[in-house]
């Protein structure tokens, strides 16, 4: 029973959990206690893979701004050094700066540990971990905590000198000297971006250090920029660039301050999105065409592996590019994974990104790092208004943007949720035959993918099963004005079969 409640923790290949109470309901299960326990096995599990006893390891240990931060920081600290290993503390990091602490010659740590649940709410925290392999896989998390579950906690005192170390510091400088090199100013070296205007949305996350460390050295203005101070209840908003809200307030303060940039983070800045100067996001669809089309001029003909939701025009853009658009699973780890894959197997891939934000390139070790993705976009920004005048967003004049796009989330009530949604997709491919002008699209590797023609809603739908929750998300994109509305219509026939006991489709009423 108890390796079934620290099982129950796991999150594909992260961890997480309810770490304080505050929300009625939801009953705290992932206690300092228990992340004493995981910290003792991930240390077991390191030493067993690079075969060396555990008082040789040597584990940073970074957090968000979460409240109960500090006291799971405490918490794996203990355990590490229970194990005889050696723990330092990194303080309040990124995610992707945690994974370089492992690469990083000043560091070089055997493995590093971040305390973060991303953009969920202020009551939850979770651990992702890293080796200088990279991000640990979902068998490797399976593994932590069944070891886990089984570990008793040795009643001993542990030393409790504190090791420091300001790995964000370094982490910025980073990021600041590749901006210096590859943009290679002749008059501002120094200061390459000096004369641009860029606005920065934290969120209160983790990804404040940005304005000061990275953006002000380089000479940027940054006056406007916001919620850069850390604060684990959110207060303003939720940290998470998909949030409508949150894109609303970053929106605003590019216009309010005549920005040429806006930048927003998540909580651990292992995602983000940008806003042109006109205070339209570049988000989503708009992200990948931007940072593809910069990737596919330095590596023409590449493949870049996005997640299953991305659109019809995103494909036709990155064709007209030259490149290959190879659309894969939903999941960062997954489409970093098959990006991997495919340059193992030949195929050149300097890119995976998924329409969350997540953006992993070849050339930073396959990392999903936010602020190195806006690191990227910074430097062509540069580049380009140092040789031509132009502005970041002209890259991506040529995306057709559909008309309309909704996602439908329908519950499923039944036990078995994979089994069941499993059934209703498979089901879906017989109605559709039914329906004039809509076309199973091949090749597709997650549920099921129609293309609708210009008499049948004129776009695609994606019927998936969730990842990790008993939901069947259903993703619709039309050309036209009603389109949605129109394919919506038509698949409500097909849900009107299953019982409302079993799911739950008041989400599709448009």
């Amino acid at each position: 029973m108890e390796t079934n409640s620290f099982l129950a923790l796991q999150n594909g290949s992260d961890i997480r959990g309810i770490a304080t109470e505050g929300i009625a309901g939801q009953e705290v299960n992932l206690t300092p206690e228990r992340v004493t326990q995981i910290a003792i096995a991930f240390v077991d599990w390191l030493a067993e893979k690079k075969q060396i006893d555990p008082t040789k390891l040597c584990i940073g240990v970074g957090r968000d701004s979460r409240i109960s931060g500090e006291s799971l920081m405490t918490a794996f600290v203990k355990g590490v050094r229970l194990s005889g290993a050696n723990a330092v503390d990194c303080g309040i990091a990124s995610t992707p700066a945690m994974y370089m602490s492992t690469i990083f010659e000043e560091s070089e740590y055997d493995g590093a540990a971040m305390l973060t649940a991303s953009h969920l709410p202020f009551n939850r925290n979770g651990l992702k971990f890293f080796t200088s392999d990279g991000g640990l896989d979902k068998p490797d998390i399976t593994a932590i905590l069944s070891k886990a579950a089984t570990v008793i906690v040795p009643d001993k005192t542990v030393n409790d000198v504190h090791i420091g170390y300001d790995l964000i510091a370094r982490y910025s400088t980073f990021l600041v000297e590749k901006i210096r090199k590859e943009v290679n100013h002749s008059v501002h070296y120094e200061t390459p971006l000096k004369g641009f205007r860029i606005v920065v949305d934290a969120g209160n996350g983790a990804g404040g250090f940005f304005v000061d460390k990275v953006l002000q050295p380089l000479g940027a203005y940054t006056t406007g920029s916001q919620f850069l101070d850390p604060d684990g209840m959110f207060p303003n908003h939720i940290p998470n660039p998909e949030d409508e809200t949150a894109m609303s307030f970053i929106q605003k303060a590019v216009l309010k301050n005549k920005a040429d940039l806006g930048i927003i983070f998540d909580t651990d800045v292992d995602r983000a999105a940008a806003v042109d100067r006109k205070g339209e996001s570049i988000n989503r669809n708009e992200l990948i065409a931007l940072i593809g089309a910069i990737v596919l001029e330095e590596h023409p003909h590449s493949t870049i592996v996005t997640d299953s939701i991305t659109s019809d025009g995103l494909a036709e853009f990155i064709d007209k590019l030259g490149g290959k658009h190879h659309r894969f699973k939903r999941g960062y780890k997954n489409v970093i994974n098959e990006a991997i894959r495919l340059n193992n197997n030949g195929e050149e891939s300097w890119l995976a990104i998924e329409t969350s934000g997540h953006a992993a390139l070849k050339e930073n070790h396959f990392l999903d790092d936010g602020a190195y993705l806006i690191t990227k976009l910074l430097i062509k920004a540069a580049q380009m208004r140092s040789s031509n005048g132009k502005d970041l967003s002209e890259l991506i004049a040529g995306l057709r943007v559909p008309a309309e796009s909704k996602e439908f989330r329908l519950k499923i009530k039944a036990d078995d949720f994979k089994a069941y949604g499993n059934t209703v997709i498979e089901q879906l491919k017989d109605f559709v035959a039914s329906v004039p002008g809509w076309t199973i699209v091949p090749n597709n590797y997650e549920g099921i993918r129609i293309a609708c023609d210009a008499n049948s809603g004129n776009g695609w739908f994606l019927l998936r099963l969730s990842l990790h929750d008993p939901v069947i998300p259903l993703n619709i994109e039309s050309d036209k004005q009603g389109g949605v509305a129109e394919i919506a219509g038509k698949l409500a026939a097909f849900f009107a079969t299953y019982p409302d006991k079993e799911l739950d489709k008041t989400a599709l009423i448009i």
